[in-house]
């Protein structure tokens, strides 16, 4: 049940009504924008909400049951705060929503009538259509550990333990040779075996992506040539000279984390966990049965 204050019912009782919606939006990075369906900005809570050519929204969607609740909000990309880039960047991905029911002619009077994250954007040429969910779907997260055999903990996390900023997992390079929109030929990093970098991240910090994040698809060496596949093409093109940081990467498995991390005090894994073969298999005259991996 909502709690709406007398002033505002007041103004309900009228008949006559002055509403308007306004969305506020948190983003993981701190950025709170606001934006309203009226035709001049409102403020109110330390936030002004941009008129128009921010949000449309659709028909709210409410259950009494526990399912993941859902709006669309439609938004044309004129407006300077909504840019295609970031949306590509994901600076827009699982941003907090709040949602006002206000009275325009006194922002005073407003209820806050749902709470919720950004789900999935779908993009147009000159528009997008971004998906609003309800709380509901933080129930549908995992909680607590994984019963599986690789590791489940992020490489350098508290449970991990690994230092990501010792210069043993650690390197500073430059794109010299771009070969694809994701892939490119990188000087300073001939010190690392091929692979050291596999399943890592690289932190682009010059050029048209500084300060973004992306994740090491392949990392190669051919005598002093290092080769670097990304797992996506950044958002916007790589050029040469661009400068990078680049972090070793983990593909979960005990003998990885003993090789090269010497860390498997702390994995976070159950490696003699019988695989599917054990639950498939079936009875043979020559076979052994004694439950051991195939």
């Amino acid at each position: 049940m909502k709690a709406i204050s007398p002033a505002l019912q007041s103004h309900l009782d009228e008949g006559t009504t002055t509403l308007s919606w306004c969305w506020r939006i948190s983003r993981a990075d701190g950025v709170a924008l606001g934006f309203t369906d009226h035709d001049r900005p409102l403020a109110f809570d330390g936030t002004t909400f941009e008129p128009e050519s921010g949000f449309a929204a659709s028909e709210i969607r409410a259950g009494s049951d526990l399912a993941v609740d859902a709006q669309d909000a439609t938004g044309v990309l004129t407006s300077d705060r909504i840019t295609e880039t970031d949306i590509l960047d994901g600076r827009w991905d699982n941003a907090a929503v709040e949602l006002w029911r206000v009275n325009w002619a006194d922002t005073g009077q407003r209820v806050l009538l749902r709470r919720g994250a950004v789900g999935q954007i779908r993009r147009g040429r000159m528009a997008f259509v971004a998906e609003v969910r309800s709380l509901a779907h933080v129930l549908g997260q995992t909680v607590g550990r994984t019963f599986q055999a690789g590791c489940d903990a992020a490489l350098g996390d508290a449970r991990c333990g690994i230092d990501l900023e010792n210069a043993i997992y650690k390197g500073a390079g430059v794109v010299a040779n771009l070969l694809r929109d994701r892939a490119f030929m990188a000087s300073g990093l001939s010190s690392f075996d091929a692979g050291w970098f596999t399943s890592g991240t690289l932190t682009w910090t010059s050029g048209a992506n500084a300060g973004r994040m992306t994740e090491v698809l392949a990392h190669g060496l051919d005598g002093s040539i290092t080769t670097l596949t990304l797992l996506e093409a950044p958002v916007r093109s790589i050029a040469g000279g661009d400068a990078f940081t680049i972090r070793a990467g983990c593909d979960k498995r005990i003998e990885t984390c003993s090789a090269k991390f010497a860390n498997t005090a702390n994995f976070r894994g159950f490696p003699s966990i019988p695989g599917q073969d054990a639950v498939l298999r079936y009875a043979s005259q020559d076979g052994s049965h004694e439950g051991n991996v195939l």
